[in-house]
């Protein structure tokens, strides 16, 4: 199991679902009982892989984001990553390179984790999309050292 290391502030119930509220959302329980819990963080387990256009390959999960006054937020990355919002995917992490891990907000795959690569340069953001795990609590099960 995964150990989640986060200096971050408490999140409370009412201020996640202020926040859902504001960006017309709702996150799937699993990543709910996560940001209840930890609100981001560092995993002491950060390796995964990814299928990508060219075969499987590893990344590095640097930061887990979290809500409210800290550096690596959510809030943030809705105006940073709008783009990647607006066809249903809310960046929740990110890699040392600075890609993202984002979690499906769509029906079809709701609530599903994948890697979005920035250096790709597709103009269709969800072809830089790159399934990792049908949820996050899989997510994080399958990160390894």
């Amino acid at each position: 199991m995964v150990k989640i290391t986060s200096k971050n502030e408490k999140l409370s119930l009412d201020r996640l679902e202020v926040f859902e509220k504001e960006h017309d959302i709702r996150f799937s329980t699993e990543y709910r009982k996560f940001l209840l819990n930890y609100n981001g963080g560092y995993p002491d387990k950060s390796t995964f892989k990814i299928k990508g256009e060219d075969g499987e390959y590893e990344s590095i999960l640097n930061v887990l984001y979290g809500i409210g006054e800290m550096y690596d937020n959510l809030e943030k990355n809705f105006d940073i990553f709008d783009e990647l919002v607006d066809v249903g995917f809310v960046p929740i992490a990110d890699d040392p390179g600075g890609n993202q891990i984002c979690i499906s907000i769509n029906k079809e795959n709701y609530g599903a984790i994948y890697f979005w690569e920035h250096e790709l340069g597709n103009e269709d953001e969800l072809e830089n999309l790159f399934y990792i795990a049908a949820n996050f609590d899989e997510f994080l099960t399958n990160l390894y050292e």
